[in-house]
């Protein structure tokens, strides 16, 4: 069983922890990493998405932050951060590479599988400049289907626009953009 420290509105740990299932059925606030990978093209910045497979509980199929992840009870953001980037991409980088964004507050009520999902989160957003072709990421199956870069306004804009299938927030993508000096 995957255990979550609850959290309180800053994301600080309560001294409380919660099942995942049980976090997700009571919508219980906990806490993720989410890191974002971009690189330059040109005079164009690319994002790294990743297309979440179809057995996932959560969002099934659809394209998604370059690496992200629960935080474990008792575990860190950062720690947690490269854990997901190892697990899901197969990509080991230094703590040093990671550029904080801040924290993003994200909340879904959605039905996935005929069965109830509430994702009540408190989410650390880092920046990861990376230049990396996708064809060199190995993607860890039971999780992710596949990567691609996309043009970030691009992306930006087809997911304001529902052009295709995501569950990307433009208000955390929005967080990135001081950071694309």
């Amino acid at each position: 069983m995957e255990y979550f420290d609850i959290v309180d509105e800053m994301g600080n740990p309560t001294g409380k922890t919660i099942e995942r299932r049980e976090a997700h059925r009571n919508n219980i606030l906990h806490r993720t990493a989410h890191v974002w990978i971009v690189r330059h093209c040109g005079d164009s910045i690319q994002i790294l998405l990743q297309k979440r497979c179809m057995e996932k509980d959560s969002f099934p199929g659809c394209y998604d932050i370059s690496s992200a992840g629960h935080i474990p009870a008792g575990v860190d953001y950062i720690p947690s951060a490269l854990r997901e980037l190892k697990e899901e991409l197969s990509l080991t980088i230094e703590p040093s590479q990671l550029i904080d964004c801040g924290l993003h507050r994200h909340h879904a009520d959605e039905i996935f599988h005929g069965e109830r999902f509430l994702d009540n989160q408190i989410s650390k957003v880092f920046l990861l400049w990376l230049d990396i072709d996708a064809e060199d990421i190995t993607v860890q199956k039971e999780e992710i289907d596949s990567v691609m870069w996309l043009d970030y306004n691009q992306c930006k804009q087809d997911v304001i626009d529902g052009k295709i299938p995501n569950c990307i927030d433009v208000a955390e993508l929005e967080m990135l953009e001081p950071h694309f000096v």
